[in-house]
């Protein structure tokens, strides 16, 4: 096993950063290791905002949903889907494009390009012996987040990354079996065979949770799953994505 597939498997999010900001040089190699990520057709379609004001970080906490982790950590990034500067470029070309940037299709391009940003950049973050942590959050009030940033059209805060020294140990979570996630050749659509494979990964889970808790919680996953997806949340995304211009046609 080497280096880099060890980094990938002791994978954890942390919450807890020391008081020590990264340096110019930490970040710049963060980003241009997101940057290095596959990207569909070369379009580049995200761009990243780095988070260093303590005052706009405690704001992007608040509108997480009180995060203490999205206010103290060594840089916040928020990865966002950019098509605006494709607008740009039907502007320098002189080219009608709006029926493309406004496409579901160039949305989907636009989301996945981020992600796989991302996870390059965390990849890279964990190597230099630095935690992270996803957050999701900052898209629970949106529209806020995006004055905040002043984001122009055709551009979207997907979610944030938080990045720091870590001041916690975390274990790893468990994650499903192997053998549900991967198919070959064809999804696997025997109901049993799934049922079977969620019942032994709720064991595993709810273990998990009692010894992390000291007994305090050992529910399961697809309990876990049932309660969240129970009520639906940011149900407005539809139009807020309408109205930045993506996802019309």
């Amino acid at each position: 096993m080497n280096k880099t597939i060890e980094t990938l498997l002791s994978h954890r999010s942390i919450r807890k950063f020391e008081d020590k900001p990264l340096s110019d040089q930490q970040i710049k190699t963060i980003v241009e290791c997101a940057q290095a990520a596959s990207t569909s057709s070369f379009i580049q379609a995200y761009s990243i905002i780095g988070v260093k004001r303590p005052e706009t970080k405690k704001k992007l906490a608040e509108l997480a949903g009180n995060q203490p982790y999205v206010e103290a950590n060594g840089h916040f990034f928020v990865f966002c889907a950019d098509l605006h500067r494709h607008t740009v470029v039907a502007e320098m070309e002189k080219a009608d494009l709006t029926e493309s940037v406004e496409s579901t299709e160039k949305f989907m391009v636009a989301v996945i390009d981020a992600a796989l940003a991302a996870q390059n950049g965390s990849i890279a973050a964990e190597s230099m012996g630095l935690g992270i942590c996803y957050i999701g959050g900052i898209r629970n009030k949106i529209e806020e987040v995006t004055e905040l940033l002043k984001l122009p059209a055709n551009t979207i805060p997907l979610f944030g990354l938080a990045v720091g020294y870590p001041a916690q140990e975390t274990d790893v979570k468990p994650r499903l079996p192997l053998e549900h996630v991967y198919h070959e050749e064809a999804y696997q659509q025997d109901v049993q065979i799934y049922q079977d494979q969620l019942e032994e990964y709720n064991e595993t889970a709810s273990a998990y949770y009692h010894a992390r808790t000291a007994g305090k919680r050992s529910d399961t996953w697809t309990s876990q799953m049932a309660n969240m997806l129970r009520q639906p949340k940011r149900m407005n995304m539809k139009s807020y994505l309408h109205k930045q211009g993506f996802a019309k046609k």
